[in-house]
C-alpha cells in the first residue's frame, strides 16, 4: 500500500468515477485502474463494483475510504509543514472575537511569546459567525473567544462546526451591573429583565454575541433590550459607570469596582451567566504544531491567572476597522 495509491482511491471515492479520477490526476484510465488493483490485492478485498454510471463501494471500500482521506491530508499537511519549516515554523494567525480580544487576548499572547521560544503571533479580530469558515479556509490556525458554530446546526452536533477541534481553556461570568447612584441600583431583588427595559443597556462592537451563554440566557427571557454599542466594551463600562445606562460585564474586570461601591450588581433573575472562552483549531491532525502548542498552553493555570489578574492592559489595540497586532517573544 502506497500514498499514491491510497490518494487515487480516494479520489475515485470521492468523485465515483475512474475516468473522472483519472482526468483530476492528469493521468490515464489505465494508470488509475492499475494503482487500484494493487490496492485491491495488498487489502485482500475488492473495495468497490461497477455501477450505472460510475462505481459502488464495498463495505471495505467505504471503511478504507475514511482512513484514506484522513492518511492523504495528514501526508499534505506534514509536507507542508516541511516546506515552510525555515521561515515559518513558529509563526501563528490568530482570529479572535472581540471581547476576549479587548479583555485577555494581550496578556494570554504576550505569555505564550516569552514562554515558546520562537513563537510569533498575528491576530486579527473577527466576528464570532465566521470563525469556523476562516479556520476551514486555512486563513486563520487558531480562533480564540467565541466557540465556533454552524450557521445552522446538524442534529447532534450542539453547535459545533465538523471537522474542528475546540476545547474550552478560561471560565467566566457576566453581570448586570450599573453606577451606584443610578435608579436601577436600588431595587430590590430578584429583578426580572423586563424591569429594565426602559434603560439603554451598552455593549462593546460585538454586542450580545448570539452565540455566547449570555445571548442565549438573553434569548430565554423573551425580551429584547436597546443595546447601544460602542467602540469597545471599556468605554461601554464608562458610559455605564457615569450613570447613562446598564451593561453585562465580565465579572473579573468590575471585581474591584464591585467592592469598592463605584459599581453595583443588579440582583436580576439568571445572573450572572457563566460562558467560557474556547481556543479551536482544525482536527485529525491537520493543524500545525505551534497551533496545538498554544491551544494546550491558554488552558494551564499560569495562562488563567494571567489573564484574569487585576489591573494592567489586557487586549489588542485597534487599527482601522479591526483590531490587529502583531507580538514576537
Amino acid at each position: 500500500m502506497t500514498l499514491s495509491q491510497l490518494r487515487t482511491f480516494a479520489l475515485v471515492a470521492r468523485l465515483g468515477s475512474l475516468h473522472a479520477a483519472a482526468e483530476t490526476l492528469g493521468v490515464s484510465e489505465p494508470a488509475v485502474s492499475a494503482a487500484l488493483a494493487a490496492l485491491r490485492q495488498d487489502l485482500g478485498d475488492p473495495l468497490f463494483v461497477r455501477a450505472a454510471g460510475g462505481i459502488a463501494l464495498t463495505p471495505g471500500g467505504r471503511a478504507l475510504a475514511d482512513y484514506a482521506q484522513d492518511i492523504v491530508g495528514l501526508a499534505d499537511q506534514a509536507r507542508w509543514e516541511v516546506a515552510n519549516a525555515k521561515n515559518d515554523a513558529g509563526r501563528l494567525k490568530i482570529v479572535a472575537t472581540a471581547p476576549f480580544a479587548e479583555h485577555a487576548a494581550g496578556r494570554l499572547l504576550d505569555l505564550f511569546t516569552k514562554r515558546v521560544p520562537g513563537a510569533s503571533v498575528d491576530v486579527v479580530v473577527e466576528a464570532a459567525e465566521d470563525l469556523a469558515s476562516l479556520l476551514q479556509e486555512r486563513a486563520y490556525d487558531v480562533a480564540l473567544g467565541a466557540r465556533p458554530v454552524l450557521p445552522v446546526a446538524p442534529v447532534g452536533t450542539a453547535g459545533t462546526h465538523p471537522g474542528l477541534d475546540c476545547v474550552p481553556f478560561l471560565r467566566y461570568q457576566r453581570a448586570l451591573v450599573a453606577a451606584s447612584g443610578h435608579p436601577l441600583a436600588r431595587l430590590p431583588g430578584p429583578v426580572s429583565v423586563a424591569r429594565l427595559l426602559d434603560r439603554p443597556w451598552f455593549a462593546g462592537p460585538a454586542g450580545i454575541q448570539e452565540s455566547s451563554e449570555e445571548g442565549r440566557w438573553l434569548a430565554s427571557t423573551g425580551v429584547v433590550p436597546e443595546i447601544i454599542r460602542l467602540s469597545s466594551e471599556t468605554e461601554a463600562l464608562a458610559a455605564a459607570r457615569a450613570g447613562e445606562g446598564i451593561m453585562l460585564a465580565l465579572g473579573h474586570i468590575v471585581r474591584a469596582e464591585l467592592q469598592s461601591g463605584v459599581l453595583v450588581r443588579l440582583p436580576v433573575v439568571g445572573t450572572p451567566v457563566t460562558g467560557l472562552w474556547w481556543a479551536s483549531t482544525l482536527d485529525n491532525h491537520r493543524t500545525t504544531t505551534m497551533a496545538r502548542t498554544l491551544q494546550r498552553f491558554a488552558g494551564t493555570a499560569d495562562a488563567t491567572a494571567a489573564m484574569v489578574a487585576p489591573g494592567g492592559p489586557r487586549g489588542l489595540e485597534r487599527r482601522g476597522s479591526k483590531f490587529h497586532v502583531a507580538l514576537w517573544s
